[in-house]
C-alpha cells in the first residue's frame, strides 16, 4: 500500500496519553501502512523514537507493567532545575539505553518539535544526539527542566505545535496522518465522587490504594523510618482519590491540557492533515502514566476505524 507515496505520520504531544501512540503504530502495521517520515511531539516523539531504534516492544511492555510504584521509580523531584520532576529515567528506558544514537542515522526521516524558550520559535529538531531531542521536546512548562542545546534552552513542543503536520510535509511527505490525543480534555469533574479526606493523624499512603500503601509501608519499615519527603510528595500529587480540590501537579497539568487544545485546534484548522486520528482519551489524566494498557487499545481501535479513510488518503495520492 503506498506505492512510491511518502507517507508521512505524526504524533501528537499528550503526555501519559501518548502510549496511544504504540497502538496506532500497532495498528498501522497490521493493515500495511508503514510510514516514510516520522515526526512527534513531546510524547510524540520519545515513542517515535522508540519504534525507529525497533524498541517498541519493550516500551510497550515497560509500561503496560509499570504501575504506582513504576511511575515513584521514573520520576525525581528537581526543583532546583526549573521543573518539578525529571525525565531522563524515562526517556532512557524509552529507548532502552541506546543514547548513543544519531537522529541522522535513523532508518526514516525523524523530527521533533521544541519551543526555545528565549524567543519562543519553534525548532526542528532533525539533526544531533536522539537523546536530547526528544528529552527536549518532552519538557513540560513547570513540571519538566528546560533541555540546553545548541546554545538555548528548549521546552516542550506542545507549546507551538502539538501535532506537526507541517514538518511532515517539509520533509516531504505526500500523504500525513496526524495523531491527536487531546481531542477530549480531561475534566476534573469527570473523576469519582471524592471521598472525605483522611483525619489529620492519618499518613498520606493511609489514602492510596490498599497494595500501594502496604507496600510503601514495608519498604519504611525495612529503612526503619516513615516513608521519605520524596515517595510521601510524590504519593500526595498522584493520588486524588481523598481529595475534591486539584493540586498543584493536576493544576499545572490541566492548564498545559487547555493550552494544548486550544493550539491544537487553531494548528490543525490551518494545516489539516489527510487523515487525523484521534483516539477517545479524555477520561485519561496527562500524568495517570500507569494506564498504559488501556491507552494502546484505545489508540489502535481509534486507527483501525480510520483505515476506509486512511486507503481512501492513499489511493487519491
Amino acid at each position: 500500500m503506498g506505492d512510491g507515496i511518502k507517507i508521512g505520520l505524526a504524533l501528537g504531544s499528550g503526555a501519559a496519553r501518548g502510549w496511544a501512540h504504540i497502538g496506532v503504530l500497532r495498528a498501522l502495521d497490521e493493515i500495511g501502512v508503514r510510514p516514510d517520515i516520522l515526526c512527534g511531539t513531546s510524547i510524540g516523539a520519545a515513542v517515535g523514537a522508540a519504534y525507529l531504534t525497533d524498541q517498541l516492544d519493550a516500551l510497550q511492555d515497560w509500561a503496560q507493567s509499570m504501575g504506582w510504584l513504576g511511575m515513584l521509580g521514573i520520576i525525581d523531584l528537581t526543583f532546583r532545575r526549573g521543573g518539578l520532576v525529571t525525565a531522563e529515567k524515562a526517556v532512557e528506558r524509552f529507548l532502552n539505553e541506546r543514547t548513543d544514537v544519531r537522529i541522522e542515522e535513523l532508518p526514516r526521516p525523524f523530527a521533533a518539535v521544541a519551543t526555545d524558550l528565549s524567543t519562543g520559535q519553534e525548532v526542528w529538531l532533525r539533526d544531533g544526539p536522539l537523546l536530547p531531542a526528544v528529552l527536549a521536546s518532552a519538557a513540560m512548562p513547570g513540571l519538566f527542566p528546560a533541555v540546553p542545546l545548541d546554545g538555548r534552552w528548549l521546552v516542550d513542543g506542545a507549546l507551538v505545535n502539538p501535532v506537526p503536520v507541517s514538518l511532515c510535509r517539509a520533509l516531504g511527505a505526500d500523504v500525513v496522518i496526524a495523531v491527536n490525543l487531546n481531542s477530549e480534555r480531561t475534566m476534573l469533574s469527570r473523576r469519582p465522587e471524592a471521598k472525605a479526606p483522611p483525619p489529620p493523624s492519618s499518613t498520606v499512603t493511609d489514602a492510596l490504594p490498599p497494595a500501594f500503601s502496604q507496600l510503601t509501608g514495608q519498604i519504611a519499615g525495612w529503612l526503619g523510618r516513615k516513608p521519605n519527603r520524596r515517595t510521601r510528595f510524590l504519593a500526595e500529587q498522584l493520588d486524588h482519590s481523598h481529595r475534591q480540590t486539584p493540586n498543584a501537579l493536576e493544576v499545572m497539568a490541566g492548564s498545559i491540557d487547555i493550552m494544548q487544545d486550544r493550539i491544537t485546534r487553531s494548528r490543525l484548522a490551518g494545516e489539516p492533515p489527510d487523515v487525523l486520528i484521534a483516539p477517545r482519551l479524555g477520561h485519561v489524566g496527562i500524568m495517570e502514566f500507569d494506564r498504559a494498557a488501556e491507552a494502546v487499545a484505545i489508540g489502535h481501535a481509534a486507527t483501525l476505524l480510520q483505515r476506509p479513510l486512511i486507503e481512501l488518503a492513499l489511493s487519491r495520492a
